[in-house]
């Protein structure tokens, strides 16, 4: 057998809207948009591998694991991407920390605290980080309950009645029509392996 290198002359361009799927066995460089890698275990339950941004890559090619699911979350913009053996080496870390720490906030027993964690951990990945705490925006990664539910394995009505409660209790403060603040007493009063 003979491997034939090849490479794209014309990458693929596609924007994506979301719950659409990426074709398997390519790489994709996230332009805009955020996305999640998914497996489905043989229950059919839907279990979250990665949550991707803007200027990260993803493919289906490296998993040991069958099927494997890019669904786009947000509306995405994507270019077909021939990786270095380097963009592999990284890829490969990225996800293994990805893995890491979604295993590890699903963990979590309490509910209430396994969604702080995830809320905090997507704050840190791809929100603005202050001495004020962590910025971001639900509307903009077009996170639903029900996606924040599939991520740290909780229920949609657990995840509404714990983001109602953050809010009352100050855990969680709007800070404009859009954006939302984890304050940094929050953060500092969570003790995560992954925080140092």
């Amino acid at each position: 057998m003979t491997a034939t290198a090849y490479i794209v002359k014309d990458p693929l361009h596609l924007t994506l809207q979301p719950g659409s799927v990426l074709p398997d066995n390519l790489s994709w460089k996230i332009i805009e948009g955020y996305i999640v890698t998914n497996y489905w275990n043989e229950e059919g339950e839907t279990i979250v591998l990665g949550v991707w941004g803007q200027g990260d890559w993803v493919t289906t090619a490296y998993s040991a694991l069958k099927p494997i699911e890019i669904q786009c979350i947000s509306t995405v913009v994507v270019e077909q991407f021939e990786p270095t053996a380097e963009d592999i080496n990284q890829l490969l870390l990225q996800q293994i920390k990805n893995l890491e720490e979604i295993f590890q906030l699903n963990r979590i027993r309490a509910a209430d605290q396994r969604l702080i964690t995830l809320l905090t951990w997507i704050g840190r990945r791809f929100g603005q980080v202050s001495t004020r705490g962590y910025r971001f925006s639900l509307k903009d990664m077009h996170l639903t309950h029900r996606t924040l539910a599939d991520i740290c394995g909780l229920t949609r009505v657990t995840v509404t009645k714990a983001l109602n409660r953050y809010k009352v209790d100050g855990t969680l403060q709007q800070v404009s029509k859009d954006d939302l603040l984890i304050p940094a007493w929050v953060r500092s009063a969570q003790k995560t392996a992954y925080d140092n």
